[in-house]
């Protein structure tokens, strides 16, 4: 199933380009460098509604769908990854768990000022310990109280949680954190996911981290010391924690997809035209054959990871199975984009070392493509799987 953009999705598309191209870029480069989160940008995006873009217009949304997002996250991709993940993270994994599994209250509450980007939401999955191994989750939530008729009954949470990304900026409201809640009596774990709202007594934000790359996103350690939470923050059944955020992560590996995608459109953007300006030995760059196979090998993958995230999107807005299409768009956009940085920054030469340059922005970012949300690894072991081995 390949998808074609609708005219809607154009017209989007062609948007959030011009928004790219001529608010992102001129200022993307020194927040980078100076690692600022960019405030100012993702008020720009609340206002244009693309943290709402998959949101029902009830709760303040655009009212569109998954793949309108993907078709904006590919535009922001191309420009910057930093400005494209705060979106991917707060949509897929801000939003997303509320949309899917949250009760009436907690979606009214919470739903329209993060569908506005006034507020962004986290999402506490990973662990020090346990990184790809999810079930390996050490955090715990109690309920504490008494009976289910008890005023105070609620959750206390004890715990850490690593690489959480939007959990610390200045207008994150909340982290919905899974914990086990429950041991049987084989030693299985019942997982639940729990909303916490930030700032409550207990729930710690770690300074940020140093990082490789995304200098411009916000990315922390949680730590939880008997944090309590109420007994309705509870987000979706307990004991469906682990299948939820699963089926959470199936999307977010669509978006991710189309953000790789994006990041190697990028790197194919800025090789054309630094090969059509930079001379050497009395031609332009772009006259070589081995410039152009290389230019040429970046378009390929460029346009099989394009094809990739559609066929998942298009699968995913039928209704149809998807988790392996969304494996195959993320093993095939993050490989394309971690390929393509490497290949944009040696076609610059040394001016592809220097951070001035979108080039090594993406060189920087490209690599925890191929770990965040499923490492390719694992990736892999999903292909494998639906293909009976």
């Amino acid at each position: 199933m390949i998808m074609l953009l609708s005219d809607e999705h154009e017209a989007l598309r062609a948007t959030v380009e011009e928004f790219a191209q001529k608010e992102v870029a001129p200022v993307i480069g020194d927040l980078y460098i100076k690692e600022r989160f960019p405030y100012d940008l993702v008020k720009t995006m609340g206002e244009m509604g693309l943290f709402g873009l998959p949101v029902p217009e009830e709760f303040g949304g655009m009212g569109g769908d998954y793949v309108a997002l993907c078709v904006a996250l590919e535009e922001l991709g191309r420009v910057d990854q930093s400005v494209a993940i705060t979106l991917e993270a707060g949509v897929s994994l801000g939003i997303m768990p509320i949309l899917r599994f949250g009760s009436d209250e907690q979606q009214q509450r919470w739903l329209p000022d993060l569908a506005a980007g006034r507020t962004l939401g986290a999402f506490g999955l990973t662990e020090a310990g346990g990184g790809s191994d999810a079930g390996a989750t050490r955090t715990t939530a109690k309920l504490d109280g008494g009976s289910t008729e008890h005023a105070d009954r609620g959750w206390v949470i004890n715990g850490t949680k690593a690489f959480i990304t939007n959990s610390g900026t200045d207008i994150t409201s909340l982290v919905t954190v899974t914990a086990v809640t429950d041991r049987g009596e084989d030693g299985k774990k019942e997982i639940s996911a729990i909303l916490v709202p930030s700032g409550t007594p207990g729930f710690t934000v770690a300074p940020s981290y140093s990082k490789v790359g995304w200098n411009a996103s916000d990315t922390h350690e949680l730590a939880f010391d008997d944090c309590r939470v109420p007994e309705e923050n509870l987000v979706g059944q307990r004991g469906r924690g682990y299948a939820q955020f699963l089926s959470i992560l199936d999307e977010g590996r669509v978006a991710i997809a189309a953000l790789s995608t994006g990041a190697a459109q990028g790197c194919v953007d800025e090789s054309l035209r630094y090969a059509r300006e930079r001379e050497a030995f009395g031609a332009t760059i772009g006259t070589y054959q081995g410039i152009q196979f290389k230019i040429a090998e970046m378009e390929a993958r460029t346009v099989c990871a394009r094809l990739a995230w559609h066929d998942a999107a298009a699968k995913m807005a039928a209704g149809r199975p998807f988790k392996k299409e969304a494996a195959v768009a993320k093993l095939v956009s993050s490989n394309a984009a971690m390929d393509n940085a490497r290949d944009a920054t040696q076609i610059f030469g040394g001016y592809g070392f220097m951070n001035e340059y979108p080039v090594a922005r993406h060189y920087r970012d490209s690599k925890i493509l191929e770990i965040g949300e499923g490492t390719s690894e694992v990736q892999k072991i999903l292909i494998a799987r639906h293909l009976g081995l």
